[in-house]
């Protein structure tokens, strides 16, 4: 059975839901597994009241016993604990009370065309499925994704690399034990000058009432080489990734290795050359690819960056036009984040690890964690894969 997953819910209703269709049977998991990157999500300079408010937790309600998989689909509940001050604007069925509709679409949201398309009224019918707030489920998911490549040896970590104006220095040689304190730094970026320049950066526009959007980046190390195809448009790689980071609230743009980097390069300056040894067998010595050629993982850290909008809910909102009276007003002020790159990072983990946990179950099957591993196994030998 193929990987997949759906989620559902509302920022402010009662919860979010989650359903996890394809894992093997026999995979060890914790409670804790789901919930520290629940945890992540949260962190970060710059987040608002809600977080102070919201304290993570997934319950699972189907498709793991005794702290293994079942092989049937993982149904998974986190709680809004918000919902308590919602409850008459956001009840599923029809209250008493009489609830003011929401006219004032925000600019760079999904308000206006959503009410367009829908034929609604009222753009909080929009707005609160639109809201980041989903990404919660997304990364309870890419939890389960992730603890599936453990035993693959797979890892994904993600990192900050700008904020607004402030850029971090670029660097080529990372590991996985350079990201072992990266949530100790309160923008998850991980040179010391560059996140306190960040902290600085995002505190003087929260003054000035602006919002602050940034990049971050993604790397997955251990990814045997051949995950993805050529074959066909919708099985490569970068494709998949592309779209997977770019489903994600406010991102504008992706990019896959060095990417807009190479395009201004020649050849010889863009591509990854190839050696053989018999210690390490095929390797490259660059990554500019970031572990991607031809929409197949090449079995480098594959490598993706996301860029992210500032956020469009404003405490001091843009102009708009109310969509009852047709008349000039300003945007929804509702309470908001001044920057959540850090978060949106760790949902760029998730994502990220959806992407290749999907792969890898359409390349190595099995209904026993143990026949997936037997799989990757004999074809690491077939290849002569060492790392």
């Amino acid at each position: 059975m193929a990987l997949r997953f759906t989620t559902a819910g509302e920022s402010h209703g009662p919860g979010l839901t989650a359903v996890v269709e394809g894992l093997p049977a026999g995979l060890e998991l914790a409670p804790e597994d789901i919930d520290r990157d629940l945890a992540r999500r949260q962190l970060g300079h710059g987040r608002g009241g809600r977080m102070k408010i919201e304290t993570d937790r997934a319950e699972v309600t189907s498709g793991i016993r005794h702290g293994r998989t079942l092989g049937s689909p993982i149904a998974l509940r986190i709680q809004n604990r918000d919902y308590a001050n919602w409850e008459e604007r956001m009840n599923p069925w029809p209250v008493a009370a009489e609830v003011a509709e929401v006219h004032l679409p925000r600019p760079g949201h999904a308000d206006l065309a959503g009410v367009q398309k829908y034929g609604f009224s009222d753009v909080r019918n929009v707005l609160e499925r639109a809201s980041a707030r989903e990404t919660a489920s997304r990364v309870a998911c890419g939890a389960l994704a992730k603890a599936f490549l453990r035993p693959f040896g797979i890892s994904v970590f993600s990192h900050v690399l700008q904020i607004g104006s402030v850029v971090a220095p670029a660097r080529d040689d990372l590991a996985p034990e350079n990201f072992a304190n990266v949530d100790e730094s309160p923008v998850r970026c991980l040179d010391t000058g560059a996140s306190d320049a960040m902290v600085e950066e995002i505190n003087r526009m929260r003054k000035a009432n602006e919002s602050l959007g940034g990049v971050f980046e993604v790397r997955a190390f251990g990814v045997m080489p051949g995950l993805g195809s050529h074959v066909a448009w919708d099985e490569r790689m970068d494709g998949r990734l592309a779209q997977a980071i770019m489903s994600i609230q406010a991102m504008k743009g992706v990019s896959v290795g060095d990417a807009f980097d190479v395009a201004g390069r020649p050849g010889s300056q863009a591509h990854d050359e190839i050696f053989w040894s018999e210690d390490e067998g095929f390797y490259r010595e660059t990554n500019r690819a970031g572990g991607v050629e031809g929409g197949m993982t090449t079995g480098d850290p594959v490598i993706v960056r996301g860029a992210m909008k500032p956020l469009p809910t404003l405490t001091k909102p843009l102009r708009s036009v109310d969509i009852a009276t047709k008349e000039p007003a300003q945007a929804l002020r509702e309470r908001t984040d001044s920057c959540t790159v850090p978060a949106a990072g760790v949902v760029g983990e998730a994502m990220v690890a959806l992407v290749l946990a999907k792969a890898a179950r359409d390349k190595f099957g099995g209904d026993h964690i143990d026949d997936a591993l037997a799989a990757a196994a004999a074809y690491r030998e077939r290849i002569g894969w060492k790392r």
